[in-house]
């Protein structure tokens, strides 16, 4: 198989069955197009992001900008939205793999977010095949047949899609233009949109996107000028993009209203991104000493620091005529045990009635058997209507509002170990190319990896890093933890009939990225550099 390239771009990754029908030459000048145009403000931002990192571990706090106050005081809205995302009470999510595609194409959700990003491994195949996969799904063409032959089709009809591409601080390592690499989010918009915009238009939806990791409204106006160059390259009018924000990073909290009115004519509203943000609050503040939070089980969204950042992104986006989307939960249906499976139930039903009474127009569920729960929910706030803008906050938020760090306890060896034993287990799915992994009844993706590993170098280096035991938790001791909890992991993948062979690379690399002295800003980017 042989590609047809545009001057300059180069793809070093293997070509297999079909990949040259997405990998084509004008949909790569397109991708080469945006990246000569907007790579080198990319970099800028990215180092701007540095730049503000050693502000904040110097002392700094983040507060509002006064120099966006006019934006914030302004009467403006964002654009109306097209039909197609008028009513989005659920949405679930899932990576690009064919058999899960299908499954919530077919979940009954009113949205469906397919994802480039946290939940899916970025390794070469599975990014390009991910392309091919929604290439078919779009056309109603996509079906997969597993390997007792049970076979999923498509129903007639099926959620509306939504596309999350990676973030800004990834690469994509496979192509370069002019001898650099392309950023892994425009790669993956420039090839989906290049390909499906006009056939999703034609099928009555449209190119809908999810935007991940953004750290400022700045970043947000990259990816709008992206998009106003897209629509003008295929010739689609102004604002038929429609994107909405994931807020998942403490800093993007304090520019929600100017990362909706960068959007504007493009935005679909805001994503309260609960994982993430609960890691971005660690990797920001790591060097302070007063910071220290408690063991992800009690960094629940009624905590005060997550209870007033929902309640914000709700402020914000019915104030600005935008949808207010919920986070995750990350409970999934237990098969095999009844009573728990109705605690997980329980747990479900309690933070989608929460994020209904307070506004949200809808929320995100990760499996299909989740669905009418969360659905039932949210309809019983909003009856008939499309969402909930009427529901307008009056808190009046501060930054003293979104940087209260509570809880700092319990931090339990239980809760040490399970962070070990859930960030091994994950790592070494992801290195075997399975970004979207069930553990210990959660389904866990790259964002609550994230937290476990910066949780432990939290505990470790913080004063306020001791177990309710009494004993302050150090290397040595989570050393010991890596190697007993590995041999728990190896066990339970064995008994699956899997290869412990990346488990036993995942524990090497959790070891250095929750041990090492310098706090790696991403666990991923390492980590994909070593693979294929």
């Amino acid at each position: 198989m042989n590609l047809t390239l545009p001057q300059g771009v180069a793809v070093t990754g293997p070509l297999h069955p079909r990949f040259d029908e997405v990998l084509t030459h004008d949909a790569l000048a397109l991708v080469a197009k945006l990246h000569r145009a907007f790579e080198a403000r990319r970099q800028e931002l990215l180092q701007a992001r540095v730049t503000r990192q050693a502000r904040i571990d110097a002392g700094e706090m983040p507060d509002f900008l006064p120099e966006t106050k006019h934006i914030r005081g302004g009467d403006w809205k964002v654009a109306p939205l097209p039909k197609a995302l008028e009513c989005r009470r659920t949405e679930i999510t899932g990576p690009v793999e064919a058999k899960m595609i299908i499954n919530a194409f077919n979940s009954g959700a009113d949205s469906y977010m397919t994802d480039f990003e946290d939940s899916n491994s970025p390794n070469w195949f599975n990014q390009v095949q991910g392309q091919i996969n929604l290439f078919d799904a779009i056309r109603r063409q996509l079906s997969f047949k597993n390997e007792a032959g049970k076979e999923y089709k498509l129903n007639d009809k099926v959620a509306t899609l939504q596309i999350r591409p990676r973030g800004w601080h990834l690469d994509e390592k496979h192509v370069t233009v002019d001898g650099q690499r392309v950023s892994g989010g425009i790669f993956d918009f420039g090839l989906v949109f290049f390909h499906n915009a006009k056939e999703q238009i034609a099928r009555g939806a449209g190119p809908f996107y999810y935007l991940p990791k953004m750290e400022s409204h700045l970043e947000a106006r990259l990816w709008n000028d992206i998009f106003v160059m897209a629509q003008d390259h295929i010739g689609l009018p102004q604002g038929t993009i429609k994107a909405t924000v994931l807020v998942e990073t403490v800093l993007a909290t304090f520019e929600m209203e100017e990362i909706l009115f960068e959007l504007r004519n493009h935005s679909a509203g805001l994503n309260a991104g609960r994982w993430d943000y609960i890691f971005s609050c660690i990797k920001k503040f790591k060097k302070n000493k007063d910071f220290c939070l408690a063991q992800r089980s009690s960094i629940t969204m009624e905590v005060p620091f997550m209870r007033s950042y929902a309640l914000a992104l709700v402020k914000a986006c019915h104030k600005r005529g935008a949808p207010a989307m919920g986070g995750m939960s990350a409970l999934i249906p237990i098969k095999n045990d009844p009573v728990a499976n109705e605690k997980a139930l329980a747990g479900i039903r309690h933070d989608k009635t929460r994020d209904a009474n307070d506004g949200f127009d809808g929320g995100w569920v990760a499996h299909p058997g989740l669905v009418s729960i969360a659905m039932e929910e949210f309809v019983k706030v909003l009856g008939d209507r499309p969402n909930q803008w009427d529901k307008q906050r009056d808190e009046n938020f501060t930054a003293a509002n979104f940087l209260d760090f509570q809880p700092e306890t319990p931090i339990t060896e239980a809760g040490l170990r399970n962070n070990i034993n859930v960030g091994i287990h994950y790592l070494g799915s992801w290195l075997a190319g399975n970004g979207c992994v069930p553990i210990h009844n959660l389904m866990e993706d790259a964002a609550t990896a994230e937290i476990s590993r910066s949780q432990v170098w939290q505990w470790v280096v913080s004063p306020k890093g001791v177990l309710d035991d009494g004993r302050k938790v150090t290397v040595d001791m989570v050393r010991g933890m890596i190697a007993e909890e590995l041999a728990k992991v190896n066990a339970t993948v064995t008994a699956q009939g899997e290869n412990t062979a990346t488990y036993d690379q995942a524990a090497v690399i959790f070891d250095k990225m929750s041990l090492t002295e310098e706090y790696p800003e991403f666990l991923t980017l390492p980590l994909y550099e070593a693979m294929a």
